[in-house]
């Protein structure tokens, strides 16, 4: 099937860019839904258990499009490293920055879309979700 995108190597480029973060954001959910202790534990286990898997679906959407792009999907994930910690805080912030960085790859991905109704759409659904986890990470913050 042959996918007609003008900008397509950047897409290609930009899918793969994008896939790497929800690779990192993945580990780092799982990693903090491990290690989150006490009260805050009861809640935030759970949620950064969900976001961990809402990364994982991410992931999988932007693989389909790379195949349907005939690319090849990098399987690795963004080198930025993940803050070890205990303290559900920063767990909270570093997620907010996940959330914002994630949100502005889909934001930088949709105009090279724009052409193709099932990428703009995929990519579109995508890019509400992260813009939804920004306002939930920054709910959790109390701001």
């Amino acid at each position: 099937m042959l996918i007609q995108i003008k900008e397509k190597k950047k897409l290609i480029a930009g899918l793969n860019q994008a896939l790497a973060w929800e690779l990192r954001a993945y580990a780092m959910y799982a990693h903090y839904a491990a290690y989150v202790k006490g009260l805050e534990g009861l809640t935030l286990k759970s949620h950064f258990a969900e976001e961990a898997a809402e990364s994982i679906g991410h992931a999988g959407k932007v693989r389909e499009l790379l195949a349907l792009l005939e690319a090849e999907a990098g399987t690795t994930r963004d080198d930025k490293p993940i803050v070890h910690t205990d303290d559900y805080r920063l767990m909270l912030e570093e997620a907010l920055k996940t959330e914002e960085t994630a949100a502005r790859h889909y934001q930088k991905l949709l105009p090279l879309a724009k052409d193709h109704p099932v990428f703009m759409h995929t990519l579109m659904h995508i890019f509400m979700a992260e813009l939804n986890a920004v306002e939930e990470a920054k709910a959790l913050l109390g701001r």
